[in-house]
């Protein structure tokens, strides 16, 4: 393996093999993605996989989204959603609501917070009924602390 010095990081080399129907496969998704190069593409698929591989450790804190599609219908799904995540007012950092058409809404949800907790609170939702589709998207790289409660870091006031 070389180190090669760049601006914004270290780059690490890595050569593989693979099957050439997979490779095929590679440098189809790269080319429908427009990316510059096959390594982005696999640095992007190990991203993922670490992300996931980090939530299936309880303890491991994650932050990302939640996306929900449910029936919109008279605003009862989208009442039972909100008192579902009172429950979990500690990681559900922010939502946003749009109305799609055939009476369904889309729901996306900034969390953070112990994966154990956030699969929970994609759990509790999906038992909501009227909702018809439900992801949890993470990423290990967290929130920078939005407030602080008592003194101030470094000594510093408001």
């Amino acid at each position: 393996m070389r180190n090669m010095d760049t601006s914004s990081s270290t780059l690490a080399r890595l050569s593989i093999s693979l099957p050439a129907e997979l490779m095929t496969q590679l440098d189809a998704m790269v080319a429908e993605r427009g990316l510059p190069s096959r390594s982005q593409m696999i640095a992007e698929l190990i991203r993922h996989e670490l992300a996931e591989h980090s939530g299936e450790r309880p303890d491991a804190v994650l932050a990302g989204t939640i996306t929900l599609i449910y029936r919109a219908e008279s605003g009862r799904v989208r009442h039972a959603l909100a008192q579902t995540q009172l429950g979990y007012v500690k990681e559900v950092i922010s939502a946003q609501n749009v109305f799609l058409e055939d009476d369904q809404a889309m729901e996306v949800l900034l969390v953070q917070g112990p994966a154990e907790r956030l699969q929970q609170l994609c759990d509790d939702l999906r038992k909501v009924r009227g909702v018809q589709q439900i992801k949890l998207v993470t990423t290990t790289a967290l929130l920078p602390p939005l407030h602080f409660h008592g003194d101030e870091p470094d000594g510093e006031s408001p």
